[in-house]
């Protein structure tokens, strides 16, 4: 008799992420074939998995995963770009919805008028796929990168639903985040982020030393790539954040929430004090968690608490 198998819950995950259970190698080899070739036997339980610092094996996780959760085929990045960690990249999503459903009843904010400003969007855009399969949101899309809007641009043209709900925007004056970004007319339920962590190339360098000793692995390069722009920028996240908070105050009506991912806990105090600096009305860290690793996103508003209730979120 075939034995039947128990899906074992991972701790911590939000409880609507589809990723909170360990994979179903089974399930993802169906949705995609070539991600056989990268399972492996975990000799320690007899857990199938992959081999994590192996870039090619963690695209095709992501690959797989799209496609059995997301119906979203074909989609790819190019060499040495950013592949993101889904599940982590979902929490983010999920514990957003909750965020904008405190401020609208109780209710998720659901459909294509609930539009979200992603900076960096990177090559993989991850973000607005996730969001707009999971609740139908909008997205605009920005980067400084050329290549990477070329590579989403691609992505959205091969899914079809995905062409009326993400737009892409070129910054093409990499010293600012939302400048010449947000016009006068826009309005937006939130932005989100993921900052470049590091604050050099040497730094980026050193922390993938650790990680690939940490993985007990021969491969030299970072198991989830990284360009440039996406790893490092002159004053690391912390600088990356200021400079969103201080750009942020010129457009305090037109954003219900900002909001950014942020790595290195002790870069908090820094970030509330430069918060009530600039008189951000209303100021939330969300805690996140994947297994042992631990992150978060802090998300701020100039909204009044009258604003913030008469904020309509069926009509953006």
């Amino acid at each position: 008799m075939k034995s039947k198998t128990v899906q074992t819950e991972k701790s911590n995950l939000h409880p609507r992420n589809p990723h909170r259970f360990r994979y179903d190698f089974e399930k993802l080899i169906k949705a995609l074939p070539e991600l056989a070739s990268f399972v492996i036997t975990n000799t320690h339980n007899e857990e199938q998995t992959i081999d994590f610092s192996n870039s090619d094996a963690v695209i095709a996780l992501n690959k797989a995963l799209l496609v059995s959760e997301y119906r979203i085929e074909n989609w790819n990045i190019p060499s040495n770009y950013l592949c993101p960690p889904i599940p982590g990249r979902a929490d983010y999503i999920h514990y957003l919805a909750d965020l904008l459903a405190e401020s609208n009843m109780g209710t998720i904010p659901i459909g294509e008028q609930i539009v979200g400003l992603d900076i960096g969007i990177g090559a993989n855009c991850i973000y607005p796929i996730l969001g707009n399969c999971g609740y139908g949101w909008s997205f605009v899309g920005v980067d400084i990168d050329e290549t990477a809007l070329k590579n989403c641009k691609k992505i959205i043209g091969q899914n079809p639903k995905l062409s009326e709900a993400i737009s892409l925007q070129l910054q093409t004056t990499p010293r600012y985040i939302f400048k010449n970004i947000i016009l006068p007319e826009d309005k937006f339920s939130f932005t989100i982020c993921n900052p470049p962590f590091h604050s050099s190339e040497t730094a980026a360098s050193k922390a993938n030393s650790r990680k690939v000793n940490q993985l007990k692995s021969d491969e030299k390069q970072l198991n989830f790539g990284g360009k440039e722009a996406e790893l490092w920028c002159a004053g690391g996240e912390i600088g990356f954040i200021t400079q969103m908070i201080y750009e942020s105050v010129k457009y305090p009506f037109q954003c219900f929430w900002f909001t950014t991912l942020v790595s290195k806990k002790d870069n908090l105090k820094t970030i509330y004090r430069t918060l009530n600096k600039v008189g951000a009305v209303t100021i939330k860290t969300i805690e996140m968690a994947q297994g042992q690793k631990r992150s978060r996103f802090v998300a701020w508003t100039f909204l009044s608490a009258l604003q913030q209730k008469e904020w309509d979120f069926s009509n953006e």
